[in-house]
């Protein structure tokens, strides 16, 4: 491996239109992008930040298994939900969850099917990050049912009561949409595996790895036959993903589009759903990216390149997301419906004015930052710039849930909802679970896609010149 300065701003920050910045720094043997790919993997003892954060990381999930646990013993009373405010914290969390998991598909799906090569070093981990945050979208609904022993009516499968699920209820078409997502993306992401799987059974230094690995790897042997039906399973599997990116956040947004609720009955809900999800998802991407690269040693892999790109697309979605605030009022007060009216104007100006413009102000005015070269090359800003967007689109999501239940059509049965002990110490586990499962997965599972990062270098073109490294992704 060459001795050049990793974060090297002649080469990585070049402004030069000719040229494009390389996607993998100082290195020109496959042989090193696989060992320093690995390093972390293959040590005796990853660093001693890891320990700490796993360690806080498990106490806060085990946190959520108690609380789970005693909710299922009390009762849902121990929740902040009332009358009307009937959804509160699990449905704010599931969708707040499910809109996390979107950025790992999109990354993954979308671009490689768009022949982006950018993708290769960051897609890796953000296929296990929508895995992870799926997963913990799923338990809040399970939970969110009270009795979390009946949860198997949601499926349709023979009874004891000889009754079917209600196929119009768009809580079940939940069950259909973000199952579906999860199973495609578990195997995309598999897929997309094996050959790296083999790559560590391969350089396993006892039988207890080789093995496991092995199991997993299925064999590979990287012969022509297996790399022509791994790329062709990869993208059939990408095809698939592809309409699910589009299809699950609406689904989740029925939720709220088909009821007759001020403030929820609108067409607008689908896409505005979805670019939020993306929003929210990227900015996931960027606050995991960050801290990685520093203690992973991963600077020549996810360069600033790949940070800045992703910025972009914050930036975008953050606008997008910010016409879809302003539209809503436009059609709020276009429709001519009073309840209509009230409740957008409730929203900015009543007693949850607090939480919405803490939403505008994490989800519309921050992202515009991005609009500035120094922010968008400055690691630390955008890292506290995601941790606001994430913020801001849980309470996107709190302020659309119990805004417009607490004031419904009837002042008579107007209500306040205030989160207990409970709700909060919920939703903080839930992140627990989330880092958790993150953890133990850069630690076992290689973090980038070793295959997929050699077919982006110069290396790997017979025909490039390999005096300039922004020609091979030309």
């Amino acid at each position: 491996m060459t001795t050049l300065p990793i974060d090297n701003p002649i080469d990585e920050l070049s402004d030069d239109p000719r040229q494009r910045a390389p996607l993998v720094l100082n290195h020109h043997e496959f042989g090193t992008v696989t060992a320093e790919i690995l390093r972390a993997n293959e040590a005796k003892k990853p660093p001693m930040a890891w320990y700490i954060a796993f360690v806080i990381s498990f106490s806060l999930m085990s946190s959520l298994g108690l609380l789970v646990g005693y909710l299922v013993v009390t009762g849902v009373g121990v929740w902040g939900n009332n009358n009307p405010v009937m959804w509160g914290f699990p449905i704010v969390n599931f969708v707040f969850w499910v809109g996390i998991g979107h950025a790992g598909t999109l990354i993954s799906a979308i671009l490689f099917l768009f022949r982006q090569k950018w993708r290769t070093s960051i897609n890796r981990f953000a296929e296990a990050m929508t895995i992870f945050a799926v997963i913990c979208a799923g338990l809040f609904p399970g939970i969110h049912i009270g009795r979390v022993w009946l949860a198997y009516w949601l499926f349709p499968i023979p009874n004891q009561m000889d009754l079917w699920p209600q196929f119009r209820s768009p809580l079940l078409w939940d069950v259909f949409a973000v199952g579906t997502y999860f199973t495609v993306s578990l195997l995309f992401w598999y897929v997309g595996m094996i050959p790296d799987l083999a790559t560590l059974r391969d350089r396993a230094t006892n039988q207890v790895k080789a093995i496991a690995y092995g199991f997993f790897a299925l064999g590979w042997r990287g012969s022509m036959r297996h790399w022509h039906r791994y790329e062709r399973a990869y993208l059939l599997l990408a095809a698939l993903a592809t309409p699910l990116v589009l299809s699950v956040h609406s689904v989740v947004s029925f939720d709220f589009a088909v009821s007759q609720l001020p403030g929820w009955h609108t067409t607008i809900f689908p896409p505005y759903f979805v670019a939020g999800a993306i929003f929210s998802g990227f900015a996931m991407v960027l606050s995991l990216a960050i801290p990685a690269r520093e203690l992973w040693g991963l600077k020549n892999f996810i360069t600033m390149r790949h940070i800045e790109n992703m910025c972009k697309v914050v930036l975008l979605t953050g606008s997008m997301v910010g016409y879809a605030y302003g539209m809503e009022f436009f059609m709020a007060w276009y429709s001519g419906e009073v309840y209509e009216s009230f409740a957008f104007i409730n929203r900015a100006f009543g007693q949850y004015a607090w939480a919405y413009w803490i939403m505008v102000s994490c989800n519309v005015i921050c992202p515009q930052l991005f609009w500035f070269k120094a922010v968008r090359r400055n690691v630390w800003v955008i890292f506290i710039i995601t941790l606001f967007v994430n913020l801001g689109m849980w309470f996107e999501r709190f302020v659309i849930t119990v805004t417009s239940l607490a004031n419904d059509f009837l002042p008579s049965s107007w209500g306040w909802f205030q989160p207990t002990w409970v709700d909060v110490m919920t939703f903080v586990g839930s992140f627990g679970l989330f880092m958790t499962l993150f953890l133990l997965f850069i630690r076992f599972l290689p973090v980038l896609a070793i295959a997929e990062i050699k077919g982006v270098m110069p290396e790997a073109d017979p025909h490039a010149h390999h005096g300039h490294d922004g020609e091979a992704d030309a």
